[in-house]
């Protein structure tokens, strides 16, 4: 019972997640490999996107626990509604959860989010990040920028969605990483 009101506590974004996954990547590690079907308010893509893909783009991987949360919907609305700053700085935005492509693609059209929501229900991009909790079968909520060369250039673990603070210092980063 107490497993089950932490998780709601984490989903919730009350409390930060914790990651069980034995190493953390860091500023300057490169993007592990990966390949993930994602679905848009629009369509299921079970091909997916992968790093090769994305080789030449900067963008965000942003981890969440799981879609319709509370502390979730409250991130992926922010992105949402703060798209415009990321499209001025050529920012492609990617949430990332253990969820099924089925519930992306509702939830995407039930909050008109306007990026992609790609499925590790393997767990192995999450895991190899460091924010897979196999205690609770979810991710840590944590954002990644991916500059285009691959390499990860801003780690924040246990992103918080309290306030502003730590969208504020992701978008801070990414005005310096892009100013370059």
């Amino acid at each position: 019972m107490k497993a089950y009101f932490l998780t709601l506590l984490i989903m919730a974004g009350l409390i930060p997640g914790f990651a069980f996954a034995e190493a953390q990547v860091k500023v300057g590690d490169k993007v592990p490999e990966f390949k993930l079907p994602f679905a848009t308010k629009d369509t299921i893509n079970f091909e997916g996107i992968g790093s090769q893909d994305l080789l030449g783009k900067r963008y965000i991987l942003a981890f969440y626990p799981a879609d319709w949360s509370g502390g979730c919907t409250k991130e992926t609305c922010h992105f949402r509604d703060t798209m415009g700053q990321f499209e001025k700085l050529n920012v492609m935005v990617y949430g990332v959860s253990v969820d099924n492509l089925f519930s992306h693609r509702q939830w995407s059209q039930w909050d008109s989010l306007n990026f992609p929501l790609f499925s590790d229900q393997t767990h192995k991009l999450g895991s190899a990040m460091g924010v897979f909790n196999s205690e609770n079968g979810m991710f840590q909520r944590s954002i990644f920028v991916v500059g285009p060369d691959g390499k990860i250039e801003y780690v924040k673990y246990n992103y918080s969605v309290k306030d502003d603070t730590d969208f504020n210092a992701l978008e801070q980063a990414l005005t310096n990483l892009t100013a370059k």
